[in-house]
């Protein structure tokens, strides 16, 4: 197989939750470019549709949308069987879905920390589990998990105080890997993105009140990420070219990382 084939997706069949905008609908149409069909999957189904039909329009790939809460079981496993019913399998699922609450560490909102919970994590190992039924019965699949480099440690309060989330995102690497580990004798690859600074409608008040020069600073690049630095990376590890990664966790923040 020569290196550029090692990337096309035609004829796969791609999940994205939370995949109707931002970087969930940045990677959705990644993976079409690339060639898989795809899955939108969003609470909010008019934009799954909105998305479907451009991703159609400009890639010439079908596309599903899907209505899904992924804090609902039977969104999860409707999402699953919706997906199996249109187009006969699962071959790649990305876990993007998520949401924050910010307040004082001390006087944390419990029924805010276990909402994050559910979606983020939860939520992810939901329709993980599901999809996984499917790959294994077919001989193999990929999951890729979104966490967020936030999931590395802790974030100063005056910048980020959002404990719930952090948590969540530190535990999707844990489960990463321990999926990974469980599951690689079915060939399933489960593998995790570590986002950086991306400015979308989850992290645009953010940045504006900290400051844009301050988040650009804290990564040696000194800039946000932009669509086309997640799709490389999506791509990557739906693909053939990613077929001795599993448990890894990729970090496409800049280098932020690297800062000890």
């Amino acid at each position: 197989m020569k290196t550029f084939e090692l990337f096309n997706l035609k004829g796969k069949v791609a999940i994205v939750t939370g995949g109707s905008i931002g970087l969930g609908a940045q990677m959705a149409i990644g993976l079409a470019e690339a060639g898989a069909n795809v899955v939108v999957a969003a609470r909010k189904v008019e934009r799954c549709v909105a998305l479907c039909e451009k991703i159609e329009a400009e890639t010439g790939v079908r596309a599903l949308p899907v209505k899904c809460d992924t804090s609902i079981d039977e969104d999860c496993q409707n999402l699953i069987n919706a997906t199996v019913k249109e187009f006969g399998t699962v071959d790649i699922l990305v876990n993007n879905a998520g949401i924050t609450w910010g307040a004082d560490s001390l006087n944390y909102p419990m029924d805010r920390w276990q909402k994050v919970l559910d979606v983020n994590l939860t939520g992810l190992f939901r329709c993980s589990m599901y999809a996984a039924r499917v790959m294994k019965e077919k001989g193999g699949g990929k999951i890729i998990n979104i966490s967020s480099t936030t999931g590395y440690g802790g974030t100063a309060p005056e910048h980020q105080d959002t404990v719930a989330y952090n948590a969540s995102k530190g535990a999707v690497m844990v489960l990463t890997k321990d999926l990974a580990v469980k599951w690689a004798r079915y060939n399933i690859h489960v593998n995790c993105i570590a986002p950086g600074p991306f400015v979308t409608h989850m992290t645009e008040k953010h940045f504006a009140n900290v400051g844009e020069d301050v988040v650009k600073s804290a990564n040696p690049l000194g800039r946000f990420g932009t669509e086309w630095d997640l799709k490389g990376a999506v791509v990557f590890l739906a693909s053939a070219a990613s077929d001795f990664v599993t448990g890894a966790i990729i970090p496409v923040d800049g280098g932020s990382h690297a800062y000890a």
